[in-house]
């Protein structure tokens, strides 16, 4: 691969089925569309976590969550450990970052030449809440926002995001032309969709006057769950604050109309892409960092290893890269690290070492490695014990600690509504992915481990009860907003 610039756009809790690209018939998304349609789309991509501080640790080592302990949210990157930005700026190039990071904090070294309007974890802590996973995990106090925030207007995030895509362009047309000596990275992260799932009244209303299907099994959402679900919407209770089907169309509506806007900031930066005549010489990545679950089966949020939390939209394109590609094979997140450092022209023994898992996607678009097996895992809020999943071919399997699995066949049933685990005609593919989790972790050992961890964090800040007075604050603030607790 010849060296060249290299534009990263993450956005936050993207569930990849809501873009246009992706097949939504209503959703409309017509920069990402174009983006796809010039490059490369992955239809099986993943996150290495569903939740964002773990989720963006593994992003930035190009490691698993149990490889770096970064388990939950209150356990975030501090610069401390090798980075695709770190390596990169030690190289000379410049790395450049806007936006949401949810790393400890700016005090930091975060490994970048420039670092702007980042977003961190609260006060450097996170979710101290998150860290108490035994019988009595308490009920998240700012639950109600999801519900109750959901309708059309402006945000802390629309506005954070707004002044993301402002510096994101000027970088582009005033600053970019300036770095020829090395090929530059700019990681460009927005936060929306994430909740509050309040929209642009322009977007939402795009949506909200349309008849809207409820999400999928909305109706059957008071039947029993797998254990590990029912620990985690007793948890996050999220479903509670919907008492009228109107609410739950307001929330789809403001989802819908937040993915829409996403594209629309993401379309102001590709054009100043573009006139600054950069476009000829950049690669371009769009992802997630984990999707939402919107109301299906009655969830709401991340945090669960179902299509919708757990897939991420993945587009590359630009030089080399073949255009109207679809790549099936099972993607990672981690994937991306090999092909940041490639294209910078860093991609050597000394910064791509047998410690990062990943598969650089160029080799995936190029049909190799198509029988590969991927893995997520989740150590976090809401849960009891570790979940993990394996994907491989058309087969899915959710592994935990102390529950019982599940088993999806993907080719057959896409919406995940037929569970394989106590299949006899199963067995043999259980049995197969079970080895490929052992090949990658023990997962009875990393959830002690994981565990252990977060005991130790809990009591070095001040026990059970002091966690639990440090309060829910449902969701991160953008700089120079001051955080509201439950």
């Amino acid at each position: 691969m010849k060296p060249t610039n290299l534009l990263i756009i993450m956005s936050d809790q993207h569930n990849r089925r809501f873009a246009g690209c992706y097949g939504h018939d209503i959703v409309e998304t017509p920069n990402l569309d174009r983006l796809a349609h010039g490059g490369a789309r992955f239809d099986a991509a993943y996150t290495p976590c569903p939740v964002c501080v773990p989720a963006r640790a593994a992003f930035a080592t190009g490691k698993y969550v149990h490889q770096t302990g970064h388990w939950d949210n209150a356990m975030p990157f501090d610069g401390s450990e090798a980075s695709w930005h770190s390596l990169l700026r030690e190289r000379g190039h410049e790395v450049v970052s806007i936006g949401k990071l949810h790393f400890r904090s700016d005090g930091d070294d975060n490994g970048f030449t420039d670092e702007q309007i980042g977003m961190h974890v609260i006060e450097g802590k996170g979710d101290l809440l998150g860290l108490i996973r035994d019988e009595e995990m308490p009920k998240r106090a700012g639950s109600y926002k999801m519900a109750r925030m959901a309708g059309p207007g402006e945000s802390v995030y629309t506005t954070y995001d707004r002044e993301i895509a402002a510096r994101a362009q000027t970088w582009l047309r005033e600053d970019a032309a300036q770095f020829t000596d090395n090929p530059w990275v700019l990681f460009v992260s927005f936060v929306c969709p994430h909740f509050p799932l309040t929209a642009p009244p322009e977007h939402f209303y795009r949506y909200y006057d349309q008849d809207l299907a409820l999400p999928k099994l909305y109706e059957q959402r008071d039947q029993p769950l797998h254990p590990y679900l029912e620990d985690y919407r007793r948890s996050f209770a999220y479903d509670e604050f919907f008492d009228t089907p109107d609410q739950v169309k307001r929330a789809q509506a403001g989802y819908m109309g937040l993915c829409s806007f996403l594209d629309e900031n993401i379309g102001n930066v590709l054009s100043a892409l573009d006139a600054a005549g950069l476009s000829d010489e950049t690669r371009i990545v769009y992802t997630s960092d984990h999707g939402d679950n919107l109301g299906a089966r009655g969830l709401w949020g991340k945090s669960t290893m179902y299509e919708e939390s757990v897939g991420v939209p993945l587009i590359v394109t630009g030089p080399d890269i073949p255009a109207g590609e679809v790549v099936e094979t099972p993607t990672n997140l981690l994937d991306l690290y090999p092909f940041i450092m490639g294209c910078a022209g860093e991609a050597t023994s000394e910064t791509v070492t047998e410690d990062h898992p990943g598969t650089d996607v160029m080799r995936l678009i190029a049909g190799e490695e198509k029988t590969r097996a991927t893995f997520s895992e989740y150590h976090g809020m809401g849960s009891k014990t570790a979940a993990y999943m394996i994907r491989k071919g058309p087969h899915k399997l959710v592994a935990y600690a102390d529950y019982a699995p599940q088993l999806f066949d993907l080719s057959e049933d896409p919406e995940e509504l037929n569970d394989l685990a106590q299949d006899a005609n199963a067995m043999p593919i259980l049995e197969e992915l079970m080895v490929e989790l052992h090949k990658i972790c023990d997962p009875v050992e990393t959830d002690a481990r994981a565990k252990a961890a977060q005991k130790a964090l809990m009591e070095s800040s001040g026990g059970r009860n002091a966690v639990i007075e440090w309060g829910d604050l449902g969701f991160s603030m953008p700089p120079g907003v001051t955080p509201q607790f439950d």
